[in-house]
Formats: structure tokens, sequence, C-alpha cells
């Protein structure tokens, strides 16, 4: 399928300043392509803020002062997986691009998997939640960072079967996510000794009223209304939900919602919502100096786990870089993924850590709960921790996800 005018146009306003291909690239030139959502349902989640947080990392890396010259690029995919995988294929082809970060939406992610496995270059996910991407269609040129359909259901779904939302009801996305999302709740909830009574899945990302399957899913008598789904239709749920009365007799697990979410929802309507980020801009003083560094590039949205990500993938990958040099890690993706590896995580976003064989990046879980419009001081601060779950917890066990080139 040919690439639609306006993803041409957000990649060229990108290399407009760049060199026309590859064969003019310096030997210590970098190039990252920053792919996402730029329009649709997940803009504030990653889109420009994500390439604001790219950006951060590799002046807090100091690239320049390293003999290091970085260029970035970054495209809108449409949440089609064709359109990912085809700008994928013309940024490494023809543009030269080492590294391809975030990636939101698990079927576009699945599909750049794929490209980039095929001509060796090093991919980090930061936005995708799919389990596959570590599982059974794992790759070793890829991390995957920041969080998966898992460890959201480990912790927030354990986390409302166990204060007495034992009966659940899902309205599900109907693609890779989400079907993966509700699959994996499921299986916590019924372990915990809960039952899920029905779900509705529906199409994605064209559907924007929710009012029947919500009714629907209220004459169920569940406790629990699981949503497996993100962005902007998180956010129509929950405010319809609350509309339709919901809330009076069903608690809302939003099983993957982010800070941008939150807000746009606003504490009147989102308050006591329980939800899982790996990531908050308050959480401690170095996820705020990181705040603090990266806001003037993105005022009015404030960085989530998806942004934290693509900074700490990004820094991490400069590393690698540096640690092996420009030219080596240029020539051989996998082999500049197995460094990444091989080395500790370290950033102000995430704290420390290591990064496992199949490529899961083992990043704590906090479960938060949204506070109240009399607690929240200020616009953006909006929760308060409940608990953690360590990264070596958090993600389902090695062994578990089958991963071919992972030897038992």
């Amino acid at each position: 399928m040919p690439i639609a005018r306006r993803t041409l146009l957000a990649t060229g306003a990108a290399a407009a300043v760049l060199p026309r291909g590859p064969a003019r690239a310096e030997a210590a030139r970098i190039r990252i392509g920053v792919l996402n959502d730029q329009s649709g349902p997940y803009r504030d989640d990653t889109g420009m803020t994500s390439v604001a947080c790219c950006r951060q990392a590799i002046a807090d890396f100091g690239a320049t002062g390293k003999g290091i010259e970085v260029d970035v690029m970054f495209a809108d995919h449409q949440n089609k997986p064709d359109v990912g995988a085809g700008i994928a294929r013309q940024w490494i082809d023809r543009d030269g691009v080492d590294f391809i970060v975030d990636v939101p939406n698990s079927g576009v992610a699945l599909a750049v998997q794929s490209v980039v496995r095929d001509r060796n270059k090093v991919y980090v996910n930061t936005s995708a939640g799919t389990t596959k991407l570590t599982g059974e269609q794992c790759s070793p040129n890829m991390l995957h960072w920041t969080f998966d359909t898992y460890m959201l259901a480990h912790s927030t779904g354990g986390a409302l079967v166990r204060s007495g939302g034992d009966s659940w009801y899902f309205l599900t996305a109907d693609y890779a996510f989400g079907q993966q999302l509700q699959k994996d709740a499921s299986v916590f909830v019924e372990q915990a000794g809960g039952k899920v009574l029905g779900a509705s899945a529906y199409p994605f990302p064209e559907t924007t009223d929710f009012s029947s399957l919500l009714v629907k899913a209220q004459a169920t008598g569940a406790k629990v209304l699981g949503l497996a789904n993100a962005g902007s239709d998180t956010q129509n749920c929950i405010k319809q939900a609350q509309e339709f009365g919901l809330t009076a007799q069903m608690k809302i697990a939003a099983l993957l919602i982010f800070l941008n979410d939150v807000h746009a929802v606003g504490p009147a309507i989102a308050q006591g919502l329980v939800l899982t980020e790996s990531f908050y801009w308050d959480l401690n003083d170095r996820t705020r100096a990181f705040t603090r560094r990266v806001l003037p590039a993105t005022p009015d949205n404030y960085p989530n786990m998806n942004h934290a990500g693509t900074y700490a993938a990004t820094l991490h990958y400069l590393k690698a870089v540096h640690d092996m040099g420009v030219a080596e890690a240029k020539k051989d993706g996998i082999a500049t993924v197995d460094r990444m590896k091989a080395m500790p995580f370290e950033d102000d976003c995430f704290g420390s850590g290591r990064i496992r064989e199949d490529g899961r990046v083992l990043v704590p879980a906090h479960l938060f709960q949204v506070k109240t419009p009399a607690e929240s001081k200020s616009p953006w601060d909006l929760y308060k921790l409940l608990a953690t779950t360590p990264g070596e917890q958090a993600f389902r066990p090695l062994a578990d996800g089958h991963c071919a080139f992972v030897k038992s």
C-alpha cells in the first residue's frame, strides 16, 4: 500500500536537513527514527512528546561532545501496520536509519519488528503492549521497554480482584493489543477465583460511541468493567460510563491508561481510578528533574511512561553505540542489541536495572490511584502511589514466553 501523503510530509519535514541517502552518511553519524501516532487516538500518549524526549536523551548524553552526530526523523504510522512497515522499510533502505523507537499499536509494532529484523537494524519498542514481541514473535534485534499486557494485567487486574472485584466484563479494542490484554487480565481474574461474565470487541480505531456496549456490560451485573483499550478510546469509555451511571455500580479497570488520558478526563471524573504506569513525573527527585528538562519542548503535555521509555531507550542505545564505536554499531544490529542487553540501564526515568535475554527491559510497575480534585494541587498533580512491583517480578517469566532464540 502506498504511504499516505501526510505521512510523507511528516517524514520529509524531519529529513529535509539530511543527506539524500546513506551513501553520503558520515561514519560517526547515527540516524534515529521515532515512529508513532501523530494524529490519531495515541497522539498525546506518544506523538511529538516522544520526539522531544528522544532529542532530550541525545542532549543529555552529550552526543556531539563524544564525537557522534545524531539525526532524528519522525513519522505518523496512522495505526496501520502496512503504513508503519512501509515507513520503516523506507527509512532503512533510503535514509540510512539505524535505530527505530516508540511504535505504539501492537499490530504496527509487530509489522515493524519483521522489517527491522530482516535488515538487521535496531528496534526498541516503548509504546506497544503485546507480549508477542518477546514471545512467539521475538527478535534478537529488538528490546521491549516500559510495559506489556502481562505486566498491566498482573498489577492493575490483580489489585482490583484482591479488593473485591471478582466478576468482570470487558470492552476490548479489536486488534492484537486489546485481544491480548483481555486474555491476560482474564487469566489473572480466574486464577484469583473471579469470573469473566463476558466481553464486547469493537472496531478500532473508528469507534467513538460506546453507549450500547456500556449498557450491555451494565446488564450483566459484573462488578468490574475492564477496559482493554488505550488513548482516546479509554477516555471516551470513562466519560460515557459516568454519563450512563455505570460508575455507581461498577468499578472501572482502565488496564492501560496514561497520565495524559487522566488529565484529559479530569480528576472529577477519574478520581479513585486504579492504574499502572512504570513512570510518573512526580515520583521522585530524578523523575522531576527529567520532566523539568523536557517540558520546555512540550509544555502542554507532560511525559508519561511511553515518552519516558523513548528517552531511556535512546539514551541506552547511544551508550551502547559509544561503547562499541559508531562504525561497529551501524554494521550489525544484533551485536548492538546484545551490547545493550549486556549493559545495565541507568536513567532518571526508571532508575537502574537489567535487560533480559528475550529483550524484555525489567522496569518497576507502579500501582497508582487518581487523586480527588481536593487532593490535586495542580493540573498534572494526579497520582498517588499505592504499591510498586519490582521489574524482576512484574513481567511474564522468561520460560513462559517461549522465545525461539533464548536458550533453555
